[in-house]
């Protein structure tokens, strides 16, 4: 009986320890960023140039600004929980091609951005005071909100709170507390710092939204889009990408080809 008790006794001291290492280690657990340094020099095709805006004292938000000859409006662009600038720059050309300015920001500790990811509401704050930057350059009607992965948590969240002309969610996820307890069911969901609820302000886009996902997603499965089509409004569209991976789906046929009845040549 003893024997028994000890085990229970180490077996929910150990259980305790994990839940404390996935509390303190989230930000590692969830973002990879990549550095760059601070003179470190973009080779992109097309015209653009580099952002810096401050968020905090002494905390300023590094961002690209591609410009599209004869420009129909921006493209504000919130990329994945990985790298920097660097590749994440790539897809201005993509949008450039359909006459659109793209601006990507990079998050705090993200290539020459300052700071490091501490909170959900930090986050959402940065987005919202890039998003104020860039609302003095282009009417909001001209501005499409598009986020990718993880980046769909702070896309949502500032087209709910904001009146662009349109939101564009690539691979997105009904909630990571969803996600967390299909994939780490042990884990009780208040361990959760950043729980990027996208089932709780898709309801609050007033604009049209357009879901993409491909069906062979290994990191963000497709019943995620499944499970949040419910929410979209008549006018919201969920586009399936058949044998679509997470990673490439800015140059997949099908979504470019839906991109350009969206947004025209």
């Amino acid at each position: 009986m003893k024997s028994t008790f000890q085990i229970l006794l180490i077996i929910s001291g150990l259980y305790i320890l994990l839940c404390l290492l996935a509390y303190v280690l989230q930000e590692k657990l969830l973002f990879f960023p990549g550095k760059l340094d601070a003179d470190y020099e973009f080779e992109f095709d097309g015209d653009f140039k580099e952002v810096n805006i401050p968020v905090e004292e002494d905390v300023n938000l590094h961002a690209l600004l591609f410009k599209s000859v004869n420009s129909k409006g921006l493209i504000f662009y919130l990329h994945g929980n990985a790298g920097s600038l660097e590749a994440w720059g790539r897809v201005g050309e993509t949008y450039d091609n359909f006459g659109y300015d793209t601006f990507i920001l990079d998050y705090r500790g993200y290539g020459k951005s300052d700071g490091r990811i501490t909170g959900e509401d930090q986050l959402f704050s940065d987005v919202q005071i890039a998003y104020d930057y860039i609302k003095k350059l282009y009417n909001e009607e001209d501005i499409i909100i598009l986020g990718y992965s993880v980046g769909t948590g702070p896309a949502s969240k500032l087209a709910s709170a904001n009146n662009p002309k349109l939101l564009i969610l690539q691979a997105p996820f009904y909630s990571l507390v969803d996600m967390m307890k299909n994939m780490f069911p042990i884990f009780p969901e208040f361990l959760l710092k950043y729980r990027f609820e996208n089932n709780r302000y898709i309801p609050d886009c007033t604009m049209p939204i357009v879901i993409f996902h491909g069906t062979n997603d290994e990191v963000i499965p497709y019943e995620q889009s499944l499970k949040l089509k419910p929410l979209l409004k008549a006018s919201d569209t969920l586009v399936t990408l058949k044998g679509e991976g997470h990673n490439g789906m800015t140059y997949n046929a099908a979504y470019l080809e839906s991109l350009r009845e969206i947004l025209g040549d």
